[in-house]
């Protein structure tokens, strides 16, 4: 019997109708309240000034600012000039600073700091030449009244919907006033206007910008995946000659492979979603990721619709987000395959939560992993087809790719490993391979940073360089916060060395080895915060690779997180070679795809008996090329590691528990007050100081104490 189908809304011609309606007067209200899009009067005189300012060899400054409603609120804070373009000062994410996971906040503390930032360069306030939006907001007002037209009456239940992915419905009149809020904040006599930016172009064009293809003489393709944006889930893109055309939106939220993932992820694993995707995507490496044999695949299929013209749709027959996404996600024939959906009030409970350690334990724990691989699998397909088509259509083998969807270092992965020779063989009759690029913000945070780049490009300035790393969040930190930080009784400090000369910097890392070689769990907090979801040395944890305990210990008595999360190897680039089998199409940039922690790779057979803790169940490890001109410090740290360990690796995970990633001094030592097993925290100050802190009181276990004196010992030569 052929599966139900049933593609697209009921009501599409009232759904465009009202988009255009909504979009209109959503156009007219928001911009008397301070909201201008770009073609109004008032964005095409604000360029203008730009562009002339940048053609008299000025320096402008542009802040790209997520307002409350939306998820990830912050600012971004760039410095454009005509001789280099635009550069990235800084990208202030408020759940740094609030301690709130993917906050829908106003980003007051995130934008006190960046004109700290400001200020401590010589300039203030008015000395921003425009305020960029990281939404068009009458597109997505008009995007929201399509969405509950097309579906009348069923969809009426949206309207009941206060808070999902991607918006928080309590928080959106305050977004209407953030004009006025922010003038206020800033001290400012009048309100602050504010220039929309289209969210998925916002994504594109930094992404392309900032790669190592943007100076391709060849068409570069550009795929925007995402739970959302203003106008739609899926935006496809081509570069030539440094010039981006749009060449599809599929204009629904609900056709969204961001939506899809998150759906299914947080209905079958447990928790809510922006927590479930990664952790399900952990999850499907235990489940039988055999196309042929796994029991739920070819049912799941069903759920997307993929058409000859690359275009992915929900399948409405057994989907029902589209009208009720979190009480009632699925129709009968979705039951009839998952079974039913975990509810609202069963998410986190630990009773429901998908936990691999009940593998031996639970009996439906392997089937539920089952489900896990086969959403994954799905997801996979659907980004090929999407992928397939765009690279058929554009000719190019070079690919950008954006948007919350392009966090799944697995399916990036599979991009790789599908778009082969012979696939372009096949199907354009020439040499070549894909070669793939994913920014280390291809989700909402990098947004911000998106709308200053795209309004100084369209403003004259030329692209700027292709980005390398991610150390763009805030500021390096002061003697006189590590201080304060250190400054609590159950805190022991001491002073352990100074980084700002090359034989300190080496001393300080080769203690670091040292430390992790006796399988010590050590922190560091260096310089400006990463930016993005993935700590990448600046606020790291680090363990030793080689112990096959590694991932235990760490998960359970400092991260307290499931055994489903997987650890991330650090490596220098000639020990992920060795490691690894780097795919040739991410060695653009020597390598640069693997610098962000945004791509798996398969390891080569030494690797799960010499590094198993950084070895996930598929064989796989989400690498971090570390580069001694970006980082010196964790640098020499790796290559220490080499002469302690005898590899050039290690166990790398965010500096958080439960929450952000730390981004103070404060927040550093209020994370090893909150973690059993951490032994130690290195802060190293911007001027080089480097200090230790460690629990103590009855919390002192001795051991940070012990390797410092012994490290001292072996340095200095004694026996």
């Amino acid at each position: 019997m052929n599966p139900k189908l049933r593609i697209g809304p009921r009501h599409p011609r009232l759904g465009k109708a009202g988009f255009h309606a909504a979009r209109w007067l959503g156009a007219r209200l928001l911009g008397a309240a301070g909201f201008h899009q770009l073609g109004s009067d008032f964005a095409d005189a604000r360029m203008a000034r730009v562009s002339a300012k940048l053609g008299r060899g000025e320096t402008v400054y542009l802040a790209g600012i997520g307002p409350p409603g939306t998820h990830n609120s912050g600012v971004a804070l760039v410095e454009v000039s005509q001789a280099s373009g635009p550069r990235l000062i800084v990208n202030n994410e408020e759940e740094r600073f609030s301690g709130n996971k993917h906050t829908t906040e106003h980003p007051v503390a995130s934008i006190d700091a960046m004109v700290a930032t400001l200020r401590g360069i010589g300039r203030d306030v008015g000395d921003i030449d425009a305020w960029l939006t990281s939404w068009d907001y009458p597109d997505l007002a008009g995007t929201l009244v399509r969405s509950v037209l097309e579906e009348l009456p069923q969809s009426l239940r949206l309207l009941r919907t206060t808070e999902a992915a991607g918006f928080d419905g309590r928080r959106l009149d305050q977004m209407t006033r953030t004009p006025k809020i922010l003038g206020r904040q800033l001290g400012l006599p009048e309100r602050v206007p504010l220039i929309c930016m289209p969210h998925h172009d916002n994504h594109a064009w930094f992404s392309f910008a900032a790669s190592p293809f943007a100076d391709s003489d060849d068409p570069v393709a550009i795929a925007v995946l995402d739970g959302t944006g203003d106008r739609g889930s899926v935006s496809l893109y081509v570069a030539e000659a440094g010039v981006m055309r749009r060449l599809y939106c599929n204009d629904s939220v609900f056709d969204s492979l961001g939506a899809f993932y998150s759906v299914i992820s947080s209905t079958q694993g447990g928790w809510t979603w922006l927590s479930s995707e990664g952790r399900y995507m952990g999850a499907a490496a235990w489940g039988d990721m055999n196309r042929a044999s796994n029991p739920y695949y070819a049912r799941m299929k069903n759920v997307l619709h993929f058409d000859e013209r690359g275009e992915v749709r929900l399948n409405r027959a057994l989907a029902n987000w589209y009208c009720d996404p979190f009480e009632q996600p699925y129709k009968p024939a979705l039951i009839e395959i998952l079974g039913l959906p975990l509810r609202p009030d069963q998410l986190w409970n630990p009773d429901a939560v998908l936990r691999v350690e009940d593998i031996n334990h639970r009996p439906d724990t392997r089937d539920r992993l089952d489900k896990a691989a086969a959403t994954q699998l799905v997801f996979e397909d659907a980004m090929i087809h999407v992928v397939d088509h765009l690279l058929r259509l554009t000719g190019a083998n070079r690919l950008v790719l954006s948007g919350g969807v392009a966090l799944n270092a697995v399916g990036n992965m599979r991009l790789l490993e599908h778009f082969d020779e012979a696939w372009f063989a096949t199907s354009q009759q020439r040499k070549a391979r894909l070669h793939l690029w994913v920014p280390p913000t291809p989700g909402d945070p990098g947004v911000t940073i998106g709308a200053a780049w795209l309004f100084a490009h369209l403003a004259g300035a030329p692209r700027g360089a292709p980005m390398t790393h991610a150390f763009y969040c805030g500021s390096s930190p002061s003697q006189a916060e590590i201080a304060t930080a250190l400054g609590a009784g159950d805190i022991a400090p001491t002073q352990i060395g100074d980084i700002s000369t090359p034989e300190g910097r080496d001393a300080l890392a080769d203690l670091m080895a040292f430390m992790v070689a006796r399988n010590g769990i050590i922190a560091l907090c260096q310089g400006p915060a990463e930016t993005g979801p993935r700590a990448l040395g600046h606020r790291s944890i680090f363990a030793n690779p080689c112990d096959p305990e590694a991932r235990e210990r760490l998960n359970q008595r400092v991260k307290y997180r499931e055994a489903i999360r997987p650890l991330a190897p650090m490596a220098t680039l000639e020990a992920a070679q060795k490691y690894f089998d780097l795919q040739q199409g991410a060695s653009d940039g020597d390598y640069n795809a693997y610098n962000y922690m945004v791509l798996t790779a398969q390891s080569k057979p030494p690797a799960r008996a010499k590094i198993p803790a950084v070895i996930h169940a598929d064989g796989t490890g989400r690498i971090q090329i570390v580069r001694a001109e970006d980082d010196p410090l964790t640098y020499a740290y790796l290559k220490a590691l080499g002469r302690h360990i005898g590899v050039e690796i290690s166990v790398n995970t965010s500096f958080n528990v439960a929450g952000p990633i730390a981004q103070t001094p404060s927040q550093a030592i209020d994370t090893l007050r909150r973690s059993k097993g951490l032994d130690v925290v290195l802060l190293v100050a911007s001027d080089g100081a480097a200090y230790a802190a460690w629990h103590g009181g009855n919390r002192d276990s001795g051991r940070f104490t012990g390797w410092l004196s012994e490290w001292k010992t072996a340095s200095s030569g004694g026996s």
